[in-house]
């Protein structure tokens, strides 16, 4: 008889990433409400973070000091970094989970795709022609760095592509809620796999 979702442990993780140019703090409750409390220094990037927990229903504490007087190119990526390993923590072994997740989120003129699985196999393939090459203080190029930086780290399949946009803002932002949605979708439990690995090789 499968386990009921209510006797499954609590999916939650907190991991500490310091180095000589950051230091960050990532808790993650994968089965939250959506709650965030984020300071990274980046206005920009704490507003797409915020999307991440709010439209995937992670709860999320991002702590971080970084050499933001160089770039954000290092506390962007080491967040990436870091929240990956919080993910891969929490999520366990990944039994009765479905495993993939996809969605497609528009804004206005600006519309993006995301696939992800939990395959225990790092890629990223992402192609997001971005407008402008600065999204307030938020160097556009850092968001293929963060989400490289998870999916080495998360140990996950993710494919990230903006299908129309004219506005960076726009198009970073369906990017970061199609994330969120898609890995809200791979990491719910499958009710009729309670239990199960996904994966018919029995391990991911």
């Amino acid at each position: 008889m499968s386990t009921p979702i209510a006797l499954v442990p609590a999916r939650t993780a907190e991991v500490t990433r310091n180095t000589a140019e950051t230091r960050i703090t990532v808790k993650v409750n994968l089965d939250g409400s959506g709650q965030s409390n984020l300071h990274t220094g980046i206005g920009f990037f704490d507003h797409m973070l915020d999307q991440i927990a709010r439209h995937g229903l992670i709860d999320l504490d991002i702590q971080a000091a970084g050499d933001l007087h160089i770039d954000g190119h290092h506390t962007v990526e080491d967040i990436g970094i870091t929240l990956g390993q919080a993910v891969h923590q929490a999520v366990g072994d990944k039994k009765g989970i479905r495993r993939y997740g996809h969605a497609y989120v528009p804004l206005d003129e600006a519309l993006s795709r995301v696939v992800i699985d939990f395959s225990g196999r790092p890629g990223l393939v992402m192609d997001v022609p971005f407008k402008s090459g600065m999204i307030g203080t938020f160097d556009a190029q850092l968001a293929h760095e963060f989400f490289q930086g998870f999916v080495n780290h998360a140990f996950v399949t993710l494919h990230i592509d903006n299908l129309k946009g004219e506005n960076a803002h726009h198009q970073a932002e369906t990017v970061f809620k199609a994330f969120a949605r898609a890995l809200r979708a791979a990491l719910e439990f499958d009710p009729r796999a309670l239990g199960q690995i996904p994966s018919t090789k029995g391990s991911l």
